[in-house]
């Protein structure tokens, strides 16, 4: 199994093709430990399996899953992974940006965060202030990159205006098969502008493994005779879709080492373009 790496945006970066979410490890909203282990180890394996990418958010556990990937990745050269997460709405004032992202990071016990997201848009808070304190992280050597999630291209566009010094690099929002809203107008801004589309719940929370016990419905079905056509499984062929643009990548969530392994084998191989808009014309 050989992972494949796509350039991030403009920069000449080159980051995993198929990622690991963390939402729902080590709890929702608030920490759960009763999964500890399992989740370090989970996420240890992801990156040997080349899933170097790991996203995370400063309210995934109420700070927890930004801890548990922080003890995940010191078994391995932090030059070697890239690390993602997320500033929360209610603290994108300018203050609350910079104390925000030190708390992760002293969370992920790391000097730096390579991907730095503003997880939603505000509705109070003014875009050019969070703008403001995202170029001041960037400058001062806090992030590498600056990141936007669950944003519409015309906020992409004003947060893009306040920056003087560096530019968005990466664009997360929903994408998957079950959920293809962002075709419409995201994805084209991205496409056009250079920027790289990070999905998440590209496996749409489950919902295609519980379809899939509907092997007669049209659509599975489809997905089933490729999965034999490629030799891969259906999760695959649904993951492939997903990823089959050189500018979009996904972020699955897996905690099973069997779910991680069928994630990571998603990548580094492709679905013909007939059978892409063969998926995308049944779906």
């Amino acid at each position: 199994m050989v992972m494949e790496y796509r350039l991030l945006g403009r920069t000449g970066e080159k980051i995993a093709a198929i990622g690991l979410g963390t939402w729902l490890i080590g709890g929702g909203s608030s920490p759960d430990y009763s999964m500890d282990m399992e989740a370090i180890e989970a996420i240890r394996y992801a990156i040997e399996l080349g899933m170097t990418h790991i996203d995370t958010a400063e309210m995934y556990g109420g700070g927890h899953a930004e801890e548990l990937v922080g003890e995940a990745i010191k078994s391995f050269k932090r030059d070697e992974i890239f690390i993602a997460s997320k500033v929360w709405h209610t603290n994108l004032r300018y203050d609350d940006v910079l104390r925000a992202c030190e708390r992760s990071l002293r969370r992920i016990q790391t000097s730096y965060m390579d991907l730095y997201y503003i997880h939603w848009p505000s509705d109070v808070i003014p875009l050019s202030e969070t703008m403001k304190a995202m170029e001041r992280l960037y400058k001062d050597g806090k992030i590498r990159y600056i990141g936007l999630s669950n944003f519409s291209p015309t906020q992409i566009e004003e947060a893009r205006s306040y920056l003087s010094t560096t530019d968005v690099v990466a664009i997360q929002a929903e994408y998957s098969l079950y959920n293809r809203k962002i075709e419409g107008d995201v994805i084209p801004y991205c496409f056009r502008n250079n920027l790289t589309v990070v999905a998440y719940s590209p496996l749409a929370r489950g919902a295609l493994l519980a379809d899939l016990r509907k092997p007669m419905e049209r659509r599975v079905k489809l997905l089933m005779e490729l999965a034999e056509k490629y030799s891969k499984t259906p999760v695959q062929i649904a993951l492939n879709w997903v990823i089959w643009h050189d500018q979009v990548i996904a972020i699955p969530k897996a905690l099973q080492r069997q779910h991680l392994e069928e994630n990571a084998g998603a990548a580094g191989w492709k679905l013909t373009k007939e059978d892409y808009d063969l998926i995308s014309k049944t779906w």
